[in-house]
């Protein structure tokens, strides 16, 4: 099989097709088919169990790997095509060897405005690494990504999932710098951080048994829930709130009306 240098590692072949993917050894295919039996009894259909099953899987090699795909190909009754499709369209599912710690610098609109770009060029510059890349003690694989819903946070960095809020380049040096050094790192909201590996099993629906996982929690911040408050019909001391499209600012006809400034 021919490669040219950048399409090495992401399994883009220009010579003959690849040989059938290798087998998982007897005694860790015997446990992924354990669970993975219990993934596919929680669905009415089985290739519903997919996007679990490619997590199981992942959370074995730390990425998806081909015999994983075949894998779940077998399992489902799916062809190796299908599953494919299914975990190369999906960013969570990773498709080359990464890190310990998936660190994911949020560079959508408003993060980015706050600082989510400067974040993210100073972590590449102090990692020596790229989109994608990883740190050679194979401990972080940085990323930029999209929006996590955290706007009123911003800027946000993630890291496996977990939130780390109102990040600056600084901040989040030091953050990596404890990553690697194996040092107590704490999200700023959230249950506690585990591994890349860890995390995938979690996200297959097996339970987090930490002491304390699942009863740690966060929630959206007041920027966020104001809006949520004035849908139900609470209104705060001075909040304002747009006026309507088709009303002009200082329209003498939205006066008084709930919610409106000057209320």
């Amino acid at each position: 099989m021919t490669t040219t240098p950048s399409e090495q590692g992401q399994g883009v072949s220009l010579g003959m097709p690849q040989l059938p993917a290798p087998d998982y050894p007897d005694d860790v295919r015997a446990r992924l088919e354990a669970d993975a039996k219990e993934i596919i009894s929680r669905y009415p259909g089985s290739r519903s169990a997919l996007l679990p099953m490619l997590h199981l899987v992942q959370a074995h090699e730390g990425h998806v790997t081909r015999t994983g795909m075949q894998f779940c190909a077998d399992m489902l009754g799916l062809t190796t095509a299908e599953v494919t499709a299914v975990a190369t369209f999906y960013t969570m599912y990773r498709r080359g060897p990464s890190g310990d710690y998936q660190v994911g610098v949020c560079t959508n609109t408003l993060c980015a405005v706050m600082g989510g770009d400067a974040i993210f060029e100073s972590l590449q510059e102090y990692l020596g690494v790229g989109n994608g890349g990883t740190t050679e003690d194979g401990k972080v694989t940085l990323e930029h990504i999209e929006c996590n819903a955290a706007c009123d946070f911003a800027p946000v960095v993630m890291v496996n999932w977990e939130f780390f809020d109102n990040q600056t380049p600084e901040s989040a040096r030091q953050l990596v710098d404890d990553l690697r050094a194996g040092a107590p790192v704490s999200p700023t909201r959230g249950a506690p951080l585990c591994t890349f590996k860890e995390t995938a099993r979690i996200l297959a629906g097996f339970p987090d048994e930490r002491e304390g996982a699942v009863e740690a929690s966060g929630s959206a911040g007041p920027a966020s829930l104001i809006g949520l408050r004035l849908a139900k019909g609470e209104t705060a001391a001075g909040a304002r709130v747009v006026h309507p499209r088709d009303e002009a600012p200082g329209d003498e006809s939205a006066a008084g009306r709930p919610g409106q400034e000057g209320e």
